[in-house]
């Protein structure tokens, strides 16, 4: 894609929050080129958070972004859904502290876009092309990224039964991410509630907007909606995080057993030495590709 892109018009939607489980509606409307995402708290005068790195927060079970102690939670599967469609600058107006968690996927947030519609502005789009490796671990945990002229991604998963191990790769286009990722709902353990309730979290779960395993099977009357659907919205998650490094990305992650807090350390990692990646246009990378055909 060559040049940045924003929204054609306005489109809301309304629903509950997983973890305060507090009623919210969004708004995205239209932003000019070289804005970014930025959400603007509309019941606290509009105050704004960059979708950025430079504020994450907390990002155990969900990533929340802080700004002079303002907090937007979950924000990670409507923050896949305009990476991967190549959103580049998009307002989001929300009313209380957490995004909507809808069904549980990054699905909803497809037919938002569709029907929000995509246009070209006239600055050019700048990708973040990673040049060396980069690792982050933690015990059997392990995330990395290699130089690559696309962005793909490998995810691997290893829960206990019903889930196991699970694992995919793929080149991450708005059609693939579309049919293949964002269908795929977040999913917990019938054990951990009790647990997770007690912790101030998932408050506004139900079997509408999450996945829930038993120890041996599925209480979601429709099941699932794929086999391989755990490992499906760990990627999803994981785009919705690198997000937060603000530009398109290009390079091949391989996330073995990583969550929200190795992502994030991933994208730390990134953005503090400069020596990592350079920044360049579509037409550079054209001219590159040229010159080595020729070469």
């Amino acid at each position: 894609m060559r040049f940045e892109t924003t929204i054609q018009r306005p489109v809301e939607v309304s629903g509950t929050g997983l973890h305060h489980g507090v009623p919210v509606s969004i708004r995205m409307t239209p932003a000019p080129a070289g804005s970014g995402i930025v959400f603007r708290r509309s019941d606290l005068e509009y105050f704004t958070i960059q979708a950025s790195w430079k504020h994450v927060a907390r990002v155990s079970y969900a990533t929340s972004l802080m700004r002079q102690g303002v907090l937007i939670s979950t924000t990670e599967h409507l923050l896949s859904t305009l990476y991967s469609f190549g959103v580049d600058n998009v307002a989001i107006e929300i009313n209380n502290l957490e995004v909507p968690i809808l069904d549980g996927s990054g699905q909803p947030f497809v037919e938002l876009l569709r029907e929000a519609g995509l246009r070209q502005l006239r600055r050019k789009r700048r990708y973040l092309k990673i040049r060396r490796p980069v690792t982050v671990e933690d015990g059997r945990k392990r995330i990395s990224i290699l130089p690559h002229d696309s962005f793909r991604l490998t995810c691997d998963i290893d829960f206990p039964q019903p889930i196991g191990k699970q694992s995919m790769e793929m080149e991450v286009t708005p059609e693939r991410y579309a049919a293949e990722l964002s269908p795929a709902r977040t999913f917990g353990f019938e054990r951990e509630l009790d647990q997770l309730r007690q912790m101030g979290l998932i408050r506004g779960a139900t079997l509408d907007s999450a996945v829930c395993f038993t120890e041996t099977g599925v209480l979601n009357p429709g099941g699932l909606r794929f086999p391989d659907e755990c490992c499906r919205h760990k990627a999803l998650d994981l785009i919705g995080d690198l997000a937060l490094i603000g530009r398109p990305l290009l390079g091949h992650v391989i996330a073995e057993r990583a969550g929200h807090a190795m992502h994030a350390a991933l994208v730390s990692k990134i953005m503090s030495d400069p020596s990592l990646y350079e920044i360049v246009t579509f037409d550079q990378l054209a001219g590159r590709y040229t010159e080595a055909l020729v070469g």
